[in-house]
């Protein structure tokens, strides 16, 4: 299929002629609208006409076209921009091509030749492109083209004003590709060879007529193109011929060790080896090019030897670090010892996205609630706080490089419900270590005590870049496995948004690792921006299976098991997939945003309502049932029977909270909007009409007659919310007394 530009406006600068008249031309041949601007002055800038740009503009409309003329200096970035958006309302494409020669060699450079160049190629190229900059931003959608040249590149003699203006181009172009990216905004540099006004000086006439617009022209509208998806690309084109380039770096040598003067002498004994491009690595992003530098330090802090060689392996899989595993598997770490109040507890639930807009969560973030708890969740921090705070690295004959360190995967149990103050013990010991070839897997168990009563196990799944190959085995029966969710669409999903400060917020539970808060760490570890730690998601995630399958009771919880995929940026949405089997529940959580897998292979285990911790069950539940649950079950048998008749007549979904003794005991709904109807006990995903809040004894009043309808709801013992004419179907459902 042929690629079109219907419906795009693209502007090109120094378009009266060369390679600009050409891809003006060949814009407008496939549907775009095309402001040619051209000043019309010579190769050195100097003098002024329209006929340019005018004739230009003449051939496409000539030929069914589009086209306008602009004869405004690039320098007045706006009125170009302008004209587009006056004549057609938008504007979609920049493809920054203007240019002019004043070519002398270094010394006989005056600051007029430096400035002038300048003015037209870099800051002519800043001005428009930052004039359109926000009205692409805005549509979603733009892409740029920077002109820069193999003098640039490369270098050529009396070009010194031209080649510099030129590879600032493209240094421009590059950061524009980072900052776009997220608005759809692409921009991507080329080098061409053509014939034109500006190279006939510098080639011979056969080749200049040999070298074609033609050849270029292509390449510039596959970069243009919706369906493009390169951006801060750097190509050499011409002649036919498109390549595309791109950064190379040498192993390099740490010259240099720990507390010792670095001298020249260094630096001229590992010359060879410093400009040996043998198994050359290709860096193309400033993150990689920091995390070197990280490198570096790292190694050298560690003792590294002068004359290393450093980038045998990539950047991310460079480590010192050295494992023995027959002297640490079932080593015993310190104790850990967790003093904490109702102050942390609060925090925790704040930082994994509790909030006093959701009543549910007042039961963890008020001391005063009558059924205030500890969210199950927050067993992970007393351990994580003795393994990362430095036991890990304390292990003999565990030489590890902590800036190698991640966190692959997690498993909790909870056995007892963890009080909301106290002072807890951790005792955790390394269970195994494997060997993943690229990298080494640490297991560490750990289990946690309130003086003599076990609470809960953690189990941390610890991966270490680059320590692996020493002949382990692979594989563990002493780690916890991480499970695929059922091939099927998921029973249920809660999708939430986390905070700009969700990081920040976190953090304060005792994950102090910089990585989640100061950009300038965060880019080191080739993150654009701090990233969510692995554990807040997981808080979020207990939190939507809790809420969803076990009436938010944090008694119910078991366990949660993990694996970490990908990060989450703060601000971003975590959306929750829940596969229901008994009593576990599988999941997977995605970045909404953009699709990523942030947790993968992962279930939370609940305990059923008579399995759960007696202390924290509501006590309705203790005493032999509620009298709703036999109505319920015969209002679901009358929805199985005529379920497609009642949606029909109701098309609504109704929710009931029953209460006893003043606390909420159980919680149902009747969806007759839906399919053919349902009847959920618990929380249920869908919107619910109408929410009825009852006691078990006055609903039994009202279902059995005993009361109307409207004398419990006037007189305060049946409550509604939501949309109240609903109410009026209710004898739909709870008609014939007799049976219910």
């Amino acid at each position: 299929m042929s690629l079109s530009f219907e419906g795009r406006v693209v502007l090109v600068t120094g378009a009266g002629g060369g390679l600009g008249r050409d891809y003006a031309l060949a814009f407008a041949s496939r549907g775009a609208s095309v402001v040619v601007n051209d000043l019309g002055v010579d190769t050195a800038g100097g003098g002024r006409s329209s006929a340019a740009a005018d004739k230009v503009v003449q051939e496409i409309r000539a030929k069914g076209g589009k086209a306008v003329a602009n004869y405004d200096s690039v320098e007045d970035g706006e009125k170009l921009i302008q004209t587009a958006l006056d004549t057609f309302g938008r504007i979609d494409i920049v493809v920054n091509n203007a240019g002019i020669l004043r070519d002398r060699s270094f010394p006989r450079t005056s600051d007029l030749d430096w400035d002038l160049i300048h003015r037209i190629h870099l800051r002519g190229s800043f001005m428009v492109t930052r004039a359109a900059w926000n009205h692409m931003r805005k549509q979603n959608f733009g892409r740029i083209i920077m002109t820069a040249s193999a003098a640039g590149i490369y270098g050529n003699f009396g070009q010194a004003n031209y080649s510099a203006a030129k590879l600032g181009l493209l240094g421009l172009a590059n950061t524009l590709a980072i900052e776009g990216q997220k608005y759809n905004i692409h921009c991507n540099t080329i080098a061409p060879v053509a014939g034109s006004r500006l190279t006939e000086s510098v080639m011979p006439p056969d080749l200049v007529a040999a070298l074609k617009p033609e050849f270029v022209s292509p390449l510039v509208l596959w970069l243009c193109h919706e369906q493009c998806q390169d951006n801060g690309g750097l190509y050499e084109v011409g002649a036919g011929w498109i390549a595309k380039l791109r950064w190379e770096r040498t192993q390099g040598r740490i010259v240099r060790q720990r507390n010792k003067l670095m001298t020249p002498e260094a630096v001229r004994d590992q010359w060879d080896e410093i400009c040996d491009f043998t198994n050359a690595v290709k860096p193309s992003n400033i993150q990689e090019s920091m995390g070197m530098v990280v490198d570096v330090l790292s190694r050298v802090e560690s003792d590294g030897e002068a004359g290393a060689n450093l980038t045998a392996a990539p950047t991310s899989a460079v480590s010192k670090s050295r494992i023995d595993p027959s002297a640490v598997v079932g080593r015993q770490m310190e104790k850990g010892e967790f003093t904490y109040d109702h102050f942390q507890s609060i925090l925790y639930a704040l930082g994994i996205g509790m909030s006093t807009k959701d009543p549910d969560d007042l039961r963890f973030l008020y001391e005063g609630h009558d059924d205030f708890s500890c969210f199950p969740t927050f067993a992970v921090i007393p351990t994580h706080k003795a393994i990362m705070g430095g036991e890990l690295m304390s292990i003999p004959g565990l030489d590890i490089d902590p800036t190698q360190v991640l966190h692959g995967e997690h498993y909790l149990e909870i056995y007892k419900p963890l009080p909301t103050s106290g002072k807890l013990t951790s005792v955790s010991h390394l269970a195994d270590v494997l060997d993943k070839g690229s990298g080494a897997v640490l297991i560490i168990d750990s289990n946690t005590y309130n003086g003599d009563e076990l609470l809960c196990f953690n189990q941390f799944t610890v991966f270490v870049v680059g320590a692996g190959g020493f002949g382990g085995k692979r594989n563990s029966d002493k780690a916890k496995a991480s499970l695929p969710p059922p091939k099927r669409a998921p029973d249920a999903v809660v999708i939430e948004s986390t905070s700009r400060d969700q990081a920040a917020l976190y953090r304060l539970s005792g994950d102090w690792n910089p990585l989640h808060i100061d950009p300038n760490f965060a880019a080191m570890g080739t993150y654009k921006v701090p990233i969510l730690h692995g554990l807040c998601s997981v808080g979020f995630a207990a939190r939507h299976v809790l809420k969803q399958y076990a009436n938010n009771d944090p008694s119910r919880f078991k366990a949660i098991k993990v694996r970490f995929a990908k990060a989450v940026l703060p601000g971003q949405s975590l959306q929750t997939e829940m596969w229901k089997e008994g009593n576990r529940i599988y999941i997977q959580c995605k970045v909404k945003e953009n699709g990523d897998i942030a947790l993968t292979g992962a279930y939370v285990d609940l305990y059923g309502p008579s399995e759960a911790s007696p202390e924290t069950l509501h006590k309705p539940l203790q005493g032999g049932g509620l009298q709703s649950e036999l109505v319920f079950a015969e209002i679901g048998r009358r929805i199985k029977d005529l379920g497609s008749e009642l949606v029909k007549k109701v098309n609504g979904v109704f929710g009931w909270e029953i209460t006893k003794d003043g606390k909420k005991a159980a919680q149902w709904t009747i969806d007759l909007k839906n399919g053919s109807g349902s009847l959920h006990k618990g929380p249920y995903g869908e919107k619910v009409d109408l929410t009825f809040t009852v006691s078990d004894e006055d609903f039994m009043d009202v279902v059995t007659g005993k009361i109307p309808p409207q004398t419990a709801f006037f007189s305060g013992k049946l409550k509604a919310k939501g949309n109240i004419m609903l109410s009026q179907k209710l004898e739909v459902i709870l008609k014939d007394h007799a049976k219910l």
